[in-house]
């Protein structure tokens, strides 16, 4: 980080979250620390997770980091929280298309017919 950033008010981090703290739009979960071993390796990573919600703008979400090469803080904002949930979304709906693909084919290898191709009986004319 550039020392330039630097001031008396401090840094991005801390001016974006101290802008938005105490507002009346604005709700925020629990800071959440999750602990997490590098799989190579296995050094401890922690990370510090916060997102406060704005009305009308979204989602900000704070990021602490502190592992073996040192800490890091970020604020991501609206616009990158937004791409993360709209990349969550669309592989959580690319694993329910394979799965049901996956599910579909077993039933077809063992002769179970898809029942909306079963004769439903005689149907009113």
């Amino acid at each position: 980080m550039h020392q330039t950033e630097r001031s008396a008010l401090g840094d991005v981090f801390d001016r974006t979250i101290r802008s938005m703290s105490g507002l009346p739009d604005v709700i925020t979960t629990k800071p959440t620390t999750v602990r997490s071993l590098s799989s190579v390796l296995e050094l401890s990573q922690t990370f510090i997770v916060q997102t406060y919600r704005q009305r009308e703008e979204g989602d900000t979400i704070f990021i602490e980091y502190i592992g073996v090469e040192g800490s890091l803080r970020l604020a991501l904002p609206t616009a990158v929280s937004d791409v993360i949930a709209r990349q969550r979304e669309a592989l959580a709906g690319k694993s329910r298309s394979k799965a049901a693909k996956a599910n579909a084919m077993d039933r077809k290898a063992r002769g179970i017919e898809p029942s909306f191709k079963k004769d439903r009986g005689n149907r009113a004319q």
